[in-house]
């Protein structure tokens, strides 16, 4: 956990130090410049938001996968639950344990990377900025919840917790590598072959995106560029005739982004609700002796 740590805040150090550098002749020139510190990659590390995403699900794992076989392996969960504690708030404390822990932990990073542009680039944020990059902090730690829940559900199913936590990376490994080419052989197999009216088009785009949907790296992601760069628009296919008498390029108000991305935030939040009753129900039917 502490190497995990580390590793998000040297990162966090090295991308904001390049976003800094970057956009530090720009200052006073541009719109939403302390958003660009999440978006603005330096050679060769990534930009932040995108390190996050791959980051914070490792993070969430590594709170969580031996949250309850670890109790078991020690035999010390007999004697908690011999008090009068119920299961569900047991196990619900140990979610709750592991959340506050990660949102520690990203608010800090947070703090740090707006007080590091504060100095370096010399100019102060704007009430939208900092309003958007709250809501993109509030995204994040969904999108943490999401993989902590997960790391909660085998650490509930399989006693050792070194098979609970390559089941979760291996989890993890499959919606950040293999879920696009997974997509791709599923709509081949419900969809025509050939595309011949625009109709068939819009139909095959809008069954790719549903099931992209379906990861919660893609609902992050979305969410992220619809925070983050305010003059999206649109998440999703959209045909030409639809964006007729938009102002493209304009960016949108805070009110807009957050309704854009607020179905992903619902969808993060109820993967969460839905994976955490998984675990509930996994434990409740475990028979615990001393």
């Amino acid at each position: 956990m502490r190497i995990l740590e580390l590793l998000i805040l040297i990162t966090a150090v090295a991308t904001v130090f390049g976003a800094v550098s970057n956009l530090q002749k720009s200052a006073g020139q541009e719109q939403f410049v302390f958003l660009k510190l999440f978006t603005t990659g330096q050679d060769p590390l990534p930009a932040f938001a995108g390190l996050l995403g791959f980051l914070v699900p490792l993070v969430a794992i590594a709170l969580s996968f031996d949250a309850i076989n670890g109790e078991f392996n020690q035999r010390t969960l007999s004697r908690v639950l011999a008090q009068p504690i119920y299961r569900d708030a047991l196990l619900l404390g140990k979610f709750l344990a592991g959340l506050f822990t990660l949102s520690l932990v990203l608010t800090a990073i947070w703090l740090m990377i707006m007080g590091a542009g504060l100095l370096g680039i010399g100019v102060p944020p704007s009430g939208e900025e900092v309003g958007r990059s709250l809501m993109f902090l509030l995204i994040t730690i969904a999108y943490g919840g999401v993989w902590l829940a997960l790391g909660l559900v085998f650490s509930t199913k399989f006693r050792q917790p070194a098979t609970a936590a390559l089941a979760a990376i291996a989890v993890w490994l499959f919606f950040t590598v293999f879920w696009n080419m997974t997509v791709g052989l599923i709509s081949q197999m419900i969809l025509p072959g050939q595309i011949q009216t625009v109709d068939e088009l819009v139909s095959q785009a809008k069954v790719v995106e549903t099931l992209l949907r379906f990861s919660p790296n893609t609902l992050y992601a979305e969410s992220t560029i619809g925070l983050l760069l305010p003059s999206t628009r649109s998440l999703g296919f959209v045909l030409p005739t639809q964006l007729q008498g938009a102002l493209m390029g304009t960016p949108l108000p805070l009110g807009e982004s957050i309704i854009l991305t607020w179905p992903h935030l619902t969808g993060l939040v109820a993967l969460t609700v839905l994976l955490f009753a998984l675990a509930y129900v996994l434990f409740q039917r475990q028979e615990i002796r001393a």
